[in-house]
């Protein structure tokens, strides 16, 4: 008997780590995307980039802009897609209405964070993001780096102890 796939099941296909280290993400909004037959096929094998790419507003929609999603080798010729293409972000009137405010007011960006597979569908998670300045970012580091060495600690100890 065939098992059904789980509509809710995610499937994370890339993350963009870099978007947490030069953004301060102040928002997370999911958003579906318009791609042809042979980028999904493409995604459905990992064969994607989002680390350079940013959401941009144009005419009322938004746009995927930067991101590289390589041809599919079994794709007809014809049927073939342009890696660096702008595709289109699906999202509800009033996300994109926030969306455009924010940006326009704020002076924030719009930057994907994720790129997965949600049941059959391919989502796109974005961050409303500001950009950190040098000194948030040495913060960032010392913290880690603190937490890190109160974790060695605690480890350490637990096993000394036993």
């Amino acid at each position: 008997m065939e098992q059904k796939k789980n509509r809710s099941e995610v499937r994370v296909i890339a993350k963009n780590k870099k978007a947490y280290h030069e953004f301060e993400i102040l928002e997370k909004i999911e958003a579906g995307l318009v791609l042809t037959g042979s980028e999904v096929k493409s995604l459905r094998d990992g064969s994607v980039s989002i680390k350079e790419g940013y959401v941009k507003i144009r005419g009322g929609e938004a746009w995927l802009v930067d991101t590289h999603i390589s041809p599919y080798k079994n794709a007809a010729p014809g049927a073939q897609h342009k890696p660096f293409q702008p595709r289109k972000l699906l999202l509800s009137r009033r996300e994109l209405n926030s969306l455009i405010g924010s940006v326009q007011r704020k002076g924030l960006t719009l930057v994907p964070l994720s790129l997965y597979f949600k049941g059959n569908w391919a989502k796109l998670q974005i961050g409303l993001a500001r950009h950190k300045k040098q000194f948030d970012k040495r913060q960032d580091i010392i913290k880690k780096e603190t937490e890190r060495d109160m974790d060695r600690r605690v480890k350490s100890q637990s096993m000394h102890r036993d």
